[in-house]
């Protein structure tokens, strides 16, 4: 009896944890997207996210701020959805989690363009000249 207790105690938490807490926020932190047209001439440029367990996004990207956004997992996939700006009008991107990969595309209607991209977790800030570590 206290086996099956023990039991429906482990089915009632995992049911009431909220979904951002089983994602362990993959899609969280910094990414490097490369927006190149042309292969041999790199071109990228910052995407900061973080999951909020509301279901909402906040972080920045290509240095605009997100302005609203929202992220989800389902269907075996975990994606975000946000809108910037670039004070001329409004840039609508979607990225889904693919491996260790980040892929997404961004929509400016105003430019007439959508692009397909593809991002990479951005390695890390190097420490500056001369520091110590403690």
């Amino acid at each position: 009896m206290a086996y099956m207790r023990f039991v429906l105690f482990l089915l009632l938490l995992v049911a009431s944890t909220p979904a951002s807490y089983a994602v362990d926020s993959l899609l969280d932190g910094s990414w490097s997207v490369d927006l190149s047209t042309d292969p041999a001439k790199p071109y990228t440029q910052p995407m900061q996210l973080t999951l909020q367990t509301d279901g909402t996004v906040v972080g920045s990207f290509y240095q605009s701020t997100i302005e609203a956004g929202r992220w989800k997992q389902d269907r075996g996939r975990l994606c975000a959805s946000f809108r910037t700006t670039d004070g001329q009008g409004p840039y609508h991107t979607a990225v889904c989690l693919q491996g260790d990969q980040a892929v997404g595309q961004t929509w400016a209607e105003h430019r007439d363009f959508l692009f397909n991209w593809v991002a990479k977790r951005a390695e890390p800030a190097p420490a500056p000249s001369g520091s110590s570590s403690p």
